[in-house]
């Protein structure tokens, strides 16, 4: 049939994508683990955290070359080097005597990462039918998805009965078998960069800006949102984006072709999908802080009280595929973003209030509302686009949701780290700060589906 797709081609998918499913799961399984490496390596918790901050803006920035890296390399070289650097960061993680060398394995992980997430959509887009497109990104949602919000849980349940190590013992085995399901279902050849030159000072621009953001927002934790150090961070971030964007008109080597966010849809559906994963990420960071601090639960029943809504999250992604397919972006997409706002403006409302089993049901809504979001916006966006313009699309949203992770966790942590400026007791600065997080959350959420109604006023009603 021609709409059929070969037991190949989804094992294949299924190699990819579970590479990236462990690369994100030890990043957020490393969050449950913070206050147990302040001690067994003797470092503050805002330099631990850049195990989380750095491997996300690290993969981010490798997620930025792979428009050009899938067009020069073959799909199954991407994929054994991605495997090679996963396995090897993943041993010199459990043998980490100090902070460096983990930070330097998390790093070689963060690679791995970067690289096998876009392929993994690449693959999808270049060998599944259109009409199961929305199907299969679906399920690539659901890896990205569920991995940070299992994180904790594994993490919270190994750190509890080994220690940190374990938690990179456990993906060993898998990595090994992935590396050799890849070798032998993984086909296709590059398209080629003829006529195409690797832009090396827009890699260079798009680190300095991420840097500048993330740098930014961490001056206003550690001094105040009116200091004058986070007010000149702001505006050195301006200029740094300003610059960045003159050289791109300039430029005549293509890093990113950014000419498709003249595309209206495409730009919103990207806008949907980055506040999607700022959302996920952030919450999976948020809320056992809370949990650990307020609440005092210990690592693992932080982690579990995520687990049925990453469990229920999973199953609704295929179906929201499945919808889509059928009915088009807007209904998933409606349902996406009245969800996501009614959890937020529950976790709001609630506030200090919330206990392990409010928290655990509100975020179930807010898991089902994310993944019926998350690929459908994925899907949508790609079907904006054609032909070598695919992977520029693949590697803009693969990097953008990677970066809106690090900014999630980044920005929702100085806010707690800014109330402690003027506030005593660490948990009442936690309750507050994390009150704080709600309400930007539910305003993201609420502009998210201002978004989703705009489009499909002015243009998909016209349209149809």
């Amino acid at each position: 049939m021609k709409d059929s797709v070969s037991t190949r081609v989804k094992l294949s998918i299924l190699a990819v994508g579970l590479l990236t499913f462990t690369g994100i799961l030890i990043e957020t399984s490393m969050n449950v683990t913070f206050p147990t490496l302040t001690k067994d390596l003797n470092v503050s918790l805002s330099t631990v955290q850049w195990l989380t901050t750095g491997y996300l803006l690290l993969t981010t920035i490798v997620m930025s070359t792979t428009a050009y890296v899938l067009k020069k390399f073959n799909p199954l070289k991407i994929f054994i080097f991605a495997a090679s650097l996963c396995l090897i960061g993943s041993i010199i993680c459990f043998m980490a005597p100090n902070f460096p060398v983990l930070m330097g394995g998390r790093l070689l992980q963060a690679i791995a990462t970067g690289l096998s997430t876009p392929l993994m959509f690449n693959l999808i887009f270049m060998e599944i039918p259109s009409s199961q497109l929305g199907l299969y990104t679906g399920l690539a949602g659901v890896v990205i998805s569920l991995a940070p919000a299992l994180g904790p849980t594994y993490g919270g349940i190994i750190n509890r009965i080994w220690t940190w190590r374990e938690i990179f013992v456990g993906i060993l085995p898998l990595i090994i078998l992935l590396f050799v399901l890849g070798w032998f279902t993984i086909r296709g050849k590059a398209i080629g960069t003829k006529g195409i030159s690797f832009d090396y000072l827009s890699v260079a621009g798009l680190a300095i800006i991420f840097s500048a953001i993330l740098f930014t927002f961490d001056q206003a934790g550690a001094h105040g949102w009116s200091s004058s150090q986070f007010l000149m961070g702001v505006l050195t971030s301006l200029i740094i984006f300003g610059v960045f964007v003159w050289y791109n008109n300039k430029s005549q080597r293509q890093l990113i072709d950014f000419s498709i966010l003249k595309i209206p849809v495409l730009r919103l559906r990207l806008y949907g999908y980055f506040g999607l994963q700022f959302l996920n990420i952030g919450l999976s960071f948020l809320l056992p802080i809370f949990a650990q601090t307020v609440l005092k639960a210990d690592s693992a029943q932080a982690g579990l009280m995520l687990l049925p809504g990453s469990l229920l999250g999973a199953v609704v992604g295929p179906i929201a595929g499945h919808l889509y397919d059928k009915k088009g972006a807007t209904l998933p997409l409606i349902l996406s973003g009245i969800l996501i706002t009614l959890g937020t403006t529950l976790f709001l409302v609630k506030g200090s209030d919330l206990t392990l089993l409010s928290i655990t049901w509100i975020y179930l809504i807010i898991r089902i509302g994310f993944n019926f979001g998350f690929g459908t916006s994925l899907s949508d966006g790609s079907m904006q686009v054609s032909g070598p313009k695919k992977s520029d699309q693949n590697s803009l949203f693969s990097m953008m949701q990677q970066y809106a992770g690090s900014l999630g966790t980044n920005v929702l942590s100085v806010v707690i780290s800014a109330v402690a400026l003027n506030t005593k007791g660490e948990v009442l600065s936690t309750v507050i700060g994390t009150k704080i997080d709600f309400a930007v959350l539910t305003a993201l959420s609420l502009s998210i589906l201002l978004t989703i109604i705009y489009v499909y006023f002015k243009y998909e009603k016209k349209n149809n």
